[in-house]
């Protein structure tokens, strides 16, 4: 028995349903009135009241439209059968601090306490809440869920079923495409999800596994809707990271944690990784690979946007965007820079009235509670800000340092860079140009490649290893002009955090052993 059907059975009075599916939420009534033997009506101030049949039972009959919501409630109260009533968009004629809504609030007052002791419910279904405080004791909020992977399968089938018959479409999918399909199209409302699939068939005549990134595009206007996330469009594969072996291990063995057959394993979906250290080394670029490697989509959640100048109003946008990035699940959430948006939260009652440490509180209640398939991906260069409720386990599943590169991943490095820029990597001496990068990051590298490249396009050359040996002998690393940093990096890293690298160069931290000969 689903919870909606519980609260019909229940008699409440009055049920707020929250949802933008008015016709699945209509179909869902349908066959909840045919279980309790209940008629069913559904109210719109374009349509008036209509008596809607029985599924299956051909069209339905109609009585004659109120269009003013007091008549239709006055209607509700003088009716005496059985039913349940669905009025559609009720909530504009219930907003607080609207003069004429006076009315209707206090209508809908008296139509709770007559329908206490009857057989009869009114549902009002719009998509947001938004409800005068009068009546938040004599209203129930119940959110309707978003479709399951069994309803988009069952679409999806339908949808197959349908164009099978047209020889200019074609459908290849296997198990392992429809799965990648349903999953990506988790979050969307039914109507969206046949949208995004029929827009598959136009575009190319296929459909196939290949079409998820489609439905991410679909997705990509839901976060832009909202203003406050940002989408990202993955094209970095792990495999163009250099180095971070350990890191990339762990998240090459959590890929199909999110697949159905992980589910039925008992496994449940990962929350996150945090990963700590030296700038430019590849925290960034890890999150965006992990989005590609997964094939999820990706949003940036910036702290930033979320402050406002109205109090309650940062809150308020803060849960906005955890909404929206639950209502397009399964996603990766990239939290970039998070010690900074942490930063002054302790003394944040003194400087900005504790907005700081509620949005806060917020994002760390909503880390450790979150069920939906939100894979959080936070960095951060300062551990000084980080406060220990966010490094605990449950909240995020691991933390991760992230080390200046060593000797062969600088040379990985060296080779990805170069072949990225069209260059034949193996005719480069890589083993001497890693020599000279080292306590280089992987930026760093990059920019060396980068300004040897000017240079020798400068001189009308091809580019040259001793290009790049004089790029990286000019330059004057993070690691030298901030080493004292650095090391307190390291030195906190140790034992507290899962070093990235197999081959960590964390034993710089130790200091050497000095003899006197």
């Amino acid at each position: 028995m689903d919870e909606l059907e519980l609260l019909i059975r229940a008699r409440y009075p009055v049920i707020y349903v929250v949802s933008w599916e008015e016709a699945r939420v209509e179909q869902h009534l349908q066959q909840i009135a045919t279980r309790r033997n209940k008629q069913i009506y559904t109210w719109s101030v374009t349509g008036g009241m209509r008596k809607l049949g029985a599924p299956g039972a051909g069209p339905a009959p109609r009585s004659r439209g109120l269009a003013d919501p007091i008549e239709a409630l006055d209607q509700v109260i003088e009716n005496k059968e059985p039913a349940i009533y669905l009025l559609q968009d009720f909530h504009a004629f219930l907003r607080p601090a609207i003069q004429c809504n006076i009315p209707n609030i206090r209508k809908l007052r008296e139509v709770a306490r007559a329908l206490s002791d009857s057989y009869k419910t009114v549902v009002i279904c719009a998509p947001c809440v938004e409800l005068a405080p009068e009546l938040e004791k004599d209203v129930t909020v119940y959110d309707f869920p978003l479709p399951q992977s069994s309803e988009v399968d069952g679409l999806l089938r339908r949808i197959c079923k349908d164009v099978g018959e047209h020889s200019a479409v074609q459908v290849n999918l296997d198990d392992a495409g429809r799965e990648a399909l349903i999953r990506a199209a988790g979050g969307l409302t039914l109507q969206e999800a046949e949208n995004v699939f029929a827009k598959s068939l136009v575009h190319d005549g296929t459909l196939d596994g290949r079409d998820v990134s489609t439905v991410f595009a679909e997705k990509q206007q839901i976060v832009r809707k909202s203003g406050l996330l940002e989408y990202y469009e993955a094209t970095t594969e792990l495999g163009a990271v250099g180095g971070l072996d350990e890191l990339k291990d762990w998240l090459r063995r959590r890929s199909t944690a999110f697949s159905r057959k992980a589910q039925d394993f008992g496994l449940p979906a990962p929350k996150g990784v945090l990963l700590v250290g030296v700038q430019g080394c590849g925290k960034s670029l890890c999150a965006k690979a992990v989005s590609r490697e997964w094939n999820m989509p990706l949003l940036r959640f910036d702290v930033g946007r979320v402050f406002s100048s109205l109090v309650g109003s940062s809150e308020s946008n803060v849960r906005r965007a955890i909404a929206v990035a639950e209502s397009i699940a399964p996603v990766v959430l990239w939290v970039d820079e998070i010690d900074k948006a942490f930063a002054g939260s302790q003394g944040s009652a003194g400087t900005d009235g504790g907005t700081t440490a509620r949005v806060m509180s917020t994002l760390l209640t909503w880390l450790s509670e979150k069920t939906n398939p939100v894979f959080v991906v936070a960095t951060a260069n300062d551990i000084s800000n980080l406060p220990p409720e966010l490094l605990r386990k449950g909240r995020l599943d691991e933390i991760f340092f992230v080390d200046l590169p060593t000797a062969d991943e600088r040379q990985e490095i060296l080779r990805i860079h170069i072949a990225r820029r069209k260059r034949d990597a193996p005719a480069f001496d890589l083993v001497q140009l890693a020599a000279a990068a080292d306590g280089f990051s992987g930026a760093e590298i990059e920019q060396a490649v980068i300004s040897a490249l000017y240079d020798a396009f400068s001189l009308g050359r091809e580019l040259r290893t001793q290009d790049v040996l004089k790029s990286i002998r000019e330059t004057v690393p993070l690691s030298r002009t901030m080493s004292e940093r650095v090391s307190d990096l390291r030195s906190w890293a140790e034992g507290r955090a899962r070093f990235a690298s197999r081959a960590s160069t964390a034993s710089a931290a130790t200091p050497k052993r000095k003899l006197e000969v």
